[in-house]
């Protein structure tokens, strides 16, 4: 068998697998028991890092993605570990200025990563071009990535063009991204047969299952040039995840792509994360199958398990195939961005915007704001601009490179971190997402980290503890099932509280008047399935007037931007609310005094509650 053929294998357990079904909840302490095995089998790399990780360990795990990454690095000493970099945004949602980029890079490579596969998801190759040739200074391997997408404008001559640009900019490897699963047999069989005679590097294809039909690709992309593949271990393939590794080590045999690789090996590490999955039932996606419906909405893995997620926190998880038919229609609207973190995210989440507002751009997040601007990159097609007119007005839309425009920020975020920062690590830590960073550094300084509950399988043991007021549940009332959704509460006025619910997906308001109690412990009910807790109810004052300014859906606020006393006038922007991980402006329904201001950053709030009066 002619060795120039052999398929290498990238291994996708620890990073892309579990963020596509398992809401990147895996936590350290199950990768490292498993990791001489990895170690052993021969991957060509490990994906273990970047893309959703970093924002989870810190968010929800209150782990230090840096440490995650040195554990990993001592425990797989003969595999290379490769990550996932969102070119100019890094692991964050913006663009950071070059002097970031560069030091991210060089920290990254000095704490253990061997192979960045860097990609832009605007596939807007002047975005990538700084990380490329930071990863080259540091000695590392960089590979080069295409967001695979359909639409007018995507065409395979579209696709081999940025290829010869990454080929140019120094590339050592190049890797077609199809991040939603939308390639199709011929369509994968004329892409990698262009694109292996336009460029001499090798070629990687990376897909997900959510289709079906990535398997077949995988094999004709294989046939038609491509030499490294993205797999996930069985017992986390599938679904919005990706094709088995076991799988197509088994297909490859006894050809002249044969992977050599130890399938009994293969099946012990399958058989330990069959029982790791486990732990995580709370963040299994619904969407896990088989969904050809991807064709359409075009929706990747990682961001259905994580849209999922979002919505079941909203109560509005019924509501999942009316936003699927709203994101293509904001993509188009956008220029037709590819789907990839970040605009996968600054498209998904509008899209929700639109579906539970019940009106369109009625609530533009402010990621779609600077993505209208032009600071995310130059849109693959035409954005319609009458969602630009309603986003930024007359506002400049830029056209060069967005970073062009930042100044050097490693200095600005040292003394803005401060004491908190014990290492340059911290203060990137803090850049990629101050908030949430900063948190992070507060709380491990005082020694109050404390991960998110992992809850028990339900069980008969499960069954004999504490009993909660549930949150999510079903009520059969006269033979018909209704599906009960809680996602917060309103203001209790003598024996009435008001409560936001879904009923069957539709937004509900309820009142809830009290006449008799089973139980008086007087403390709120943990919400199951990984949802917010339900409140006991809200100290702020109920909104009545038209000047009082309410949030459409419960959630956190980031910015309060005016105090009592500021003059403002209807539509200014007065507090940042932060929902599903993106970032709204909520603005002032009227022209007039501030007269209080009920909130602080950092307060969860609901929707009925005044959170500034105007007069």
């Amino acid at each position: 068998m002619a060795s120039s053929k052999k398929v290498h294998v990238t291994e996708l357990v620890l990073r892309d697998a579990h963020q596509s079904l398992l809401a990147t909840r895996m936590r350290t302490a199950d990768m490292l028991p498993v990791c001489p095995q990895l170690d052993a089998i021969g991957f060509w790399s490990l994906e273990a890092w970047g893309g959703a990780t970093f924002d989870a360990c810190i968010r929800f795990l209150k782990e230090d993605p840096w440490e995650r990454l040195r554990q990993l690095k001592a425990a797989l000493p003969n595999t290379p570990i490769q990550m996932l970099l969102r070119g100019q945004n890094l692991l964050g949602y913006r663009h950071y200025s070059d002097d970031v980029v560069e030091a991210f890079v060089k920290k990254a490579a000095e704490n253990g990563v061997d192979v960045f596969r860097i990609f832009d998801a605007m596939n807007d190759m002047r975005n990538i071009e700084t990380s490329v040739k930071a990863v080259l200074k540091s000695g590392k391997h960089a590979q080069g990535a295409i967001c695979y997408t359909t639409s007018p404008v995507h065409t395979t001559e579209h696709f081999v063009e940025q290829a010869r640009q990454l080929e140019a900019m120094g590339c050592q490897s190049i890797a077609i991204k199809d991040m939603a699963g939308l390639l199709t047999p011929p369509r994968t069989v004329e892409l990698f047969s262009a694109l292996s005679k336009a460029i001499k590097l090798p070629l990687a294809f990376h897909s997900h299952t959510t289709v079906g039909v990535a398997n077949i690709c995988m094999y004709l992309a294989v046939e038609n040039g491509a030499r490294h593949i993205d797999t996930a271990i069985s017992s986390l393939s599938w679904g919005t995840s990706h094709s088995p590794t076991e799988s197509m080590v088994v297909a490859f045999q006894n050809t002249p792509y044969d992977s050599a690789l130890n399938l009994d090996k293969l099946q012990a590490i399958g058989a330990y994360f069959r029982e790791v999955r486990k732990k995580y039932h709370q963040f299994e996606s619904v969407y896990a199958e088989i969904d050809t419906r991807v064709q359409i909405s075009q929706v990747p893995g990682g961001m259905i398990s994580n849209l999922s997620n979002q919505l079941k926190e909203q109560g509005a998880l019924a509501r999942m195939n009316e936003v699927l038919a709203e994101i293509p229609r904001v993509r188009e609207d956008l220029g037709f961005p590819p789907l990839v973190t970040p605009t996968s995210q600054i498209v998904g989440t509008q899209a929700v915007l639109n579906v539970l507002t019940g009106q369109r751009y009625k609530s533009i997040t402010n990621e779609v704001k600077l993505y209208l601007q032009g600071r995310y990159g130059r849109a693959p097609g035409k954005v319609n601009e009458a969602v630009r007119n309603m986003g930024i007005g007359s506002e400049e839309v830029i056209t060069c490179r967005p970073a062009d425009r930042l100044k050097p920020e490693m200095h600005r975020l040292r003394d803005e971190v401060g004491a908190l920062a014990k290492s340059e690590e911290d203060v990137l830590t803090y850049a990629m997402f101050p908030e949430i960073g900063r948190k992070f550094l507060e709380e491990r300084a005082s020694g109050n980290l404390k991960p998110e509950e992992l809850k028990p399988r339900p069980s008969g043991e499960a069954a004999a503890g504490p009993a909660y007021a549930p949150t999510d549940f079903n009520v059969t009332l006269h033979g018909e099932t209704y599906h009960i959704r809680v996602a917060g509460a309103g203001h209790k006025t003598d024996d009435q509280r008001p409560f936001f619910v879904t009923v069957d997906g539709v937004p509900e308001q309820i009142l809830i008047e009290v006449l008799g109690e089973t139980a008086a412990t007087g403390e709120a009910a943990p919400a199951g399935n990984g949802a917010k807790p339900v409140a006991k109810g809200s100290k702020r004052p109920k909104a009545t007037k038209e000047g009082h300014v309410t949030s459409s859906m419960p959630g956190t606020v980031v910015d309060v931007m005016v105090q009592p006393g500021a003059k403002v006038k209807a539509g200014d922007p007065v507090l940042v609310i932060e929902a599903m991980k993106m970032e709204n402006e909520v603005p002032a329904a009227i022209t007039g005094t501030v007269k209080a201001v009920n909130v602080a950053k950092g307060d969860s709030v609901n929707p009925d509650e005044a959170l500034v009066e105007i007069e």
